[in-house]
């Protein structure tokens, strides 16, 4: 048979039609900056997924809430209207208060007593997911949650009727039980809400502290070390499961990577961006014992509140912690 132009254009649409059909594209929102180091992680991750799938699937990774803010990404990702998000888990503490485990505070407060709560918790809170078709990846610590204010926090007296920024069921309670004023407040807003006297005070890492440039309207950082809430990564389990097996795996392995990766970020975040804030002048310092006793003798009432909640798979979840 004679190869004509015509069986040529033929065959080579039909290659870049199979070729375009065997590539995948997923937009991903994320609540966080570019600078952020949850948000350069998860790049690394889309990267991975790229070059470990060789271009089949390219997640194109939306930040600072550009593409869907940070209270509908979660519904965004269960109802399909993106296939993958990032999200704080302890904002899904209304609906569920497990996902709130990570808040409680100085139920664990430091990166080794987080990652036993976490394998204690993982497993648990991966099965309430399947359960909204969502699929689990992974997640990633914040450094240890330190208090911010425009004045020194010596007893916990001093934040009587301040009104402090909240991100989350905890953080609020925290703040109420404090006797402040709880405001919530997404991370992007933050240097505006201080600005215009939204907000005096924030319960919050050092992470945001130096990302948002504290020291531009505060003077003051107690490194409290009250908990260590982690950002999750999730996908629509309909939209994963419509992938090659190959790229199911591919991605599977990228978010193991992702979370060790993230977990080691976190940990030399917490010195990197105190320093950064001392270096801009912020006044840091350790709790005073006055401080601490107060503290957990909120953390012991919110951990009780905590329990009341969240019923027998909750005091199930803390005893498996305690006996790692």
């Amino acid at each position: 048979m004679k190869i004509t132009m015509k069986h040529l254009t033929a065959i080579a649409l039909s290659v870049t039609l199979g070729h375009a059909q065997a590539e995948t594209s997923w937009d991903m929102p994320t609540p966080y900056g570019d600078s952020n180091f949850h948000t350069v992680n998860i790049r690394e991750f889309a990267e991975d997924v790229r070059e470990a799938t060789d271009g089949e699937l390219n997640i194109t990774v939306h930040s600072s809430g550009s593409l869907i803010k940070h209270p509908e990404i979660k519904n965004s990702v269960r109802r399909g209207l993106v296939p993958i998000g990032e999200l704080i888990m302890s904002r899904l503490a209304n609906e569920d208060p497990l996902f709130e485990v990570d808040s409680v505070p100085y139920l664990a407060s430091n990166y080794e007593e987080a990652w036993d709560l976490w394998q204690a918790s993982r497993d648990l809170l991966s099965e309430r997911l399947e359960q909204q078709r969502l699929k689990l990846l992974f997640a990633v610590p914040w450094p240890p949650q330190g208090i911010y204010t425009r004045f020194p926090v010596k007893t916990g007296d001093e934040l009587q009727g301040v009104k402090m920024r909240a991100y989350n069921k905890s953080s609020e309670r925290l703040a109420e039980l404090l006797g402040a004023i709880p405001t919530q407040v997404e991370v992007p807003d933050i240097p505006t809400a201080f600005g215009t006297g939204r907000v005096d005070a924030m319960i919050t890492s050092p992470s945001t502290g130096a990302n948002t440039r504290a020291w531009d309207y505060l003077s003051h950082f107690n490194h409290a070390q009250l908990w260590l809430p982690k950002n999750m990564v999730i996908v629509n389990k309909q939209a994963f499961e419509g992938l090659p097996e190959s790229v199911q795996s591919a991605i599977e392995i990228a978010a193991a990577e992702a979370e060790k990766r993230g977990w080691e970020a976190s940990k030399a975040e917490t010195a990197a961006k105190i320093k950064i804030m001392e270096d801009n002048g912020i006044v840091v310092s350790e709790p005073s014992d006055a401080l601490v006793k107060r503290l957990k003798e909120v953390g012991a009432m919110m951990e009780q509140e905590w329990l009341e909640r969240a019923g027998e798979d909750g005091k199930a979840l803390v005893e498996a912690y305690r006996a790692r």
